[in-house]
C-alpha cells in the first residue's frame, strides 16, 4: 500500500474529505433532502477536491520545491512526475463533474466548475501578486456546502444557505493564517508575498483570532437565518463555539505565544468537524418522522 502514500499527499486527502463533509452538510440542512441522495454529490466533491489539489501541486512544484513545508511533496521528490500529476490531476477534476451534472442537478455542475477556475485559477494566481490572496481565497469554502444544498433541492440564494456559506468563508482565513504564523519567512524565500512583511507576527495573530472569534459567533447566528432547527441543536452548538475562543485567546495577547499557533490549528479543524458533525445529524434526526 506504500505506493498509494504519494498519491494521498497529492491529493491531500484529509482537506478533501472536509470538503465533501461540508457538502454533505448542506445537503442536510436544505428542507427536500433524500439521505440516499447525498453519496454522489459528496463524491463528486471529494473527486474535485482531490483533483483541484493535485493540480495546485501541479501548478506550484518550482515553489513547493523552495519550502521547508511543502519540499517533501510528491512532485518535489520526484516520486510523481509532474505529467503523472497532470494527468491524475485533470482526469480526478473531470470525473467529479461529471458525477454532480449526472446526478441530475446542472447548477452543482456549475459550481463545482466555479470552485476549480476559483482555486486554481483567481486564488493560485493571486498567491502570486498579494500578500492577501487568503481573503478572496476564502470564497473556495463556501461552495462545497452549497453543492451539496442545491443537489437536495434547495434554492442558491436562500438565506439560510448563505449563512452556512458564510461560516466555512470565515473559517478558512484562520485556517490559513495560523500556518502562515509558523511559515512565513518561507512564502518570502519561495519568493511569495507574505503577511510579515506587511504586519508583524503579533498583529496577524490578533487579526486571526478576529476571525476565529467572528466565525464562532457566525455559527451560533444561525438560528436568526432558519438554519438551526431546533433549540437543542442550538444549544449544542454553544460549548464548542466557547471553546475555540478560549483556545485561541492568546493570540489576543500583547505578546501571542505564538508557539501554540500549531495546537490551535488542529483545533480549529476539529472545530469545524464538530460543527458539521451536530449541523448534520440534528437536521437528519430533526427531519425523520
Amino acid at each position: 500500500m506504500s505506493f498509494l502514500k504519494p498519491y494521498f499527499t497529492l491529493f491531500r486527502v484529509y482537506i478533501s474529505l472536509f470538503a465533501a463533509c461540508s457538502a454533505a452538510t448542506g445537503f442536510f440542512l436544505a428542507p427536500y433532502h433524500r439521505i440516499a441522495g447525498v453519496l454522489i454529490p459528496v463524491a463528486g466533491v471529494f473527486l474535485l477536491a482531490c483533483g483541484a489539489s493535485a493540480f495546485n501541486q501541479y501548478q506550484e512544484r518550482d515553489i513547493d520545491a523552495k519550502m521547508e513545508r511543502t519540499r517533501r511533496r510528491p512532485i518535489p521528490t520526484g516520486l510523481i512526475s509532474p505529467m503523472l500529476a497532470l494527468i491524475v490531476s485533470l482526469g480526478t477534476m473531470t470525473l467529479g463533474l461529471l458525477a454532480l451534472v449526472l446526478a441530475g442537478n446542472a447548477i452543482a455542475g456549475a459550481l463545482g466548475l466555479l470552485a476549480l477556475l476559483w482555486y486554481n485559477g483567481v486564488y493560485t494566481g493571486l498567491k502570486k501578486i498579494t500578500a492577501f490572496a487568503a481573503i478572496p481565497g476564502a470564497a473556495v469554502g463556501m461552495i462545497p456546502p452549497a453543492i451539496g444544498w442545491v443537489s437536495a433541492g434547495g434554492a442558491l440564494l436562500d438565506p439560510r444557505l448563505l449563512a452556512v456559506c458564510f461560516v466555512f468563508f470565515l473559517w478558512q482565513v484562520p485556517h490559513f493564517w495560523l500556518l502562515l504564523l509558523r511559515h512565513g519567512e518561507e512564502y518570502e524565500k519561495a519568493g511569495l508575498p507574505s503577511l510579515v512583511r506587511v504586519m508583524s507576527k503579533a498583529q496577524i495573530a490578533r487579526v486571526t483570532y478576529i476571525w476565529i472569534f467572528a466565525a464562532a459567533v457566525a455559527v451560533l447566528m444561525l438560528p436568526l437565518y432558519g438554519a438551526v432547527k431546533s433549540s437543542g441543536l442550538y444549544l449544542a452548538l454553544v460549548p464548542p463555539a466557547a471553546w475555540i475562543v478560549w483556545s485561541g485567546r492568546f493570540l489576543a495577547s500583547r505578546r501571542p505565544l505564538l508557539s501554540l499557533s500549531s495546537p490551535l490549528f488542529r483545533k480549529i479543524n476539529i472545530y469545524l468537524f464538530i460543527m458539521m458533525s451536530l449541523l448534520t445529524l440534528g437536521n437528519i434526526f430533526f427531519t425523520i418522522p
